[in-house]
């Protein structure tokens, strides 16, 4: 009986360990769009996955920059969400998605983007570090963004002065990391 309940006690001490383990991993990098994001993948392999970034990776396709995406990077990426795109608008997607329109569309996407890997934090730490409460930085596009922190959350501007949510930050990537916004950021 004691041999037993020994058994059984080191069965439920692997398992909740292997269960803490588990829920320690899905901890490090956020779930995105109802899919695991793993830090192992990157940007466009785990992109492809989120329910929520649909739009974005139809228009990453049509603008031909998969395989940038995919590159080594670092990028850091603000990825707005399909509601982002859908609140644009009526007509402005499937504008932007066909094959005339490519430049244009490769501006507003690059726009998105930023060398190197800028953590939350970063970010953050640089804008409330700053002189007037923003931290200025440029896309890949040339394109001028600013942060600002507010409470706890943390803003990126476009160059019209447009605020979008970082819903969800520091989803690690293994060319960068993707901060999730709620709205598409435009150039002038």
């Amino acid at each position: 009986m004691t041999l037993a309940r020994t058994a059984l006690t080191l069965c439920a001490i692997v398992l909740s360990t292997g269960t803490a383990f588990a829920a320690s991993h899905a901890m490090d990098n956020p779930m995105v769009g109802g899919a695991p994001m793993l830090a192992d993948r990157n940007i466009v392999e785990n992109a492809v996955n989120s329910a929520d970034h649909t739009t974005l990776v139809a228009a990453v396709k049509a603008a031909g920059l998969v395989d940038t995406l995919a590159g080594p990077g670092p990028f850091t990426v603000f990825a707005p969400v399909n509601d982002a795109f859908a609140a644009l608008p009526a007509g402005t997607v499937e504008t932007l998605l066909q094959p005339e329109n490519k430049d244009l569309l490769t501006k507003i996407l690059t726009a998105h983007v930023v060398a190197g890997k800028w953590p939350a934090s970063d970010i953050a730490a640089a804008a409330r570090a700053s002189s007037d409460g923003f931290y200025h930085f440029n896309a890949i596009s040339g394109d001028a963004l600013s942060a600002q922190v507010r409470g706890d959350n943390v803003y990126i501007f476009d160059e019209s002065g447009n605020a979008s949510l970082v819903t969800i930050s520091d989803v690690d990537q293994s060319n960068g990391v993707i901060h999730v916004i709620d709205k598409v950021l435009l150039p002038k």
